[in-house]
């Protein structure tokens, strides 16, 4: 190696170091990242405590009916919530794997689900009646297997349309598998997606999971996710809650007085009169007050009643 080129590797070697070469102090590299203000990668508090709270919700609903599907006690654990691109989520996934792909109604990128093959090949087998033990390849599923998958992520989006609630204001539905992160093409290299990890626990046989949503479904609804409220607003809030409280509604009969001797000696056969007519309603009481009357009716193989008038009653 000749002079000048060793002088050059020193002066290299140097820089990188951040010490100086040939008595000239060199600045240390740094590594700069590009931060775009108008598209923020991290997620606020309030954000990812909402997020996370709905994707814990969605693990245990995911988690009991996968136990009913597949007939073994099953385990969904939430891990983490994060905001990334989607080349940043592709790349983070192995080279073969499970990426159901999620159409949303109006947008050009997809939802997906993810999860190893192997793990899916397993939920396979639990279904059609194995014990799941043995070891299983990560490879593409027949079509046999691709159905029974698609069932089962089927009930897997509907409890993450549960889950999420108001946040996924647009319809989703499933749009096929794909097994190669790089060409699934879900959504756009540099398109936010919220990303939420998992572990999958199925007869002690732990996996990890993925769901990614493009984050411009999510964000615009996780600001209105804690509103704050004026004070002076308490009673109509209180009010629009009381509507959706549930209540006990009875059909009841005209009340007969007793002696305490009857009651005691009640038998099998004994007959109570009722000073009901019976060409007249009964009343429809809530927490025992009288709001109508109705006459008895049937629905299907249930007893029934039919409001035929209504009462005015004081706030």
């Amino acid at each position: 190696m000749s002079v000048v080129q060793e002088g050059i590797l020193g002066l290299s070697a140097g820089a990188a170091a951040g010490g100086t070469a040939g008595g000239i102090a060199v600045r240390p590299v740094k590594n700069v990242e590009i931060f775009d203000f108008g598209r923020p990668t991290t997620l606020t508090r309030e954000h990812s405590r909402v997020l996370e709270l709905a994707m814990e919700t969605f693990a245990r609903q995911w988690g009991t009916h996968l136990s009913a599907r597949v007939r073994v006690k099953s385990l969904i654990a939430s891990t983490t919530v994060i905001m990334q691109t989607y080349d940043e989520y592709a790349a983070s996934l192995p080279s073969t794997t499970a990426m159901v792909l999620c159409a949303l109604e109006g947008n050009s990128a997809q939802a997906v689900i993810q999860f190893p093959t192997a793990a899916g090949l397993g939920l396979v087998v639990q279904m059609l009646g194995g014990d799941g033990g043995q070891r299983l390849p990560h490879r593409k599923f027949t079509q046999i297997e691709q159905a029974l998958v698609m069932a089962l992520m089927d009930d897997a989006l509907e409890n993450l349309r549960y889950s999420l609630d108001s946040l996924l204001s647009v319809p989703i539905s499933l749009a096929g598998i794909q097994y190669n992160a790089q060409f699934a093409q879900a959504a756009g290299p540099l398109d936010l997606m919220i990303v939420s990890a998992f572990k999958i626990t199925v007869a002690g046989v732990t996996a990890p999971a993925t769901v990614a949503i493009p984050a411009e479904i999510l964000l615009p609804h996780l600001g209105a996710a804690n509103p704050v409220d004026s004070p002076e607003h308490s009673r109509e809030r209180i009010l629009e809650q009381l509507v959706h409280v549930p209540v006990d509604v009875s059909l009841q009969l005209t009340p007969t007085t007793v002696r305490p001797s009857t009651i005691l000696n009640l038998a099998v056969g004994d007959l109570i009169e009722l000073p009901h007519p019976k060409d007249r309603p009964v009343d429809v009481a809530v927490d025992g007050l009288p709001l109508a009357h109705a006459a008895l009716g049937s629905k299907g193989s249930r007893l029934a009643g039919v409001i035929v008038t209504t009462e005015e009653n004081p706030r």
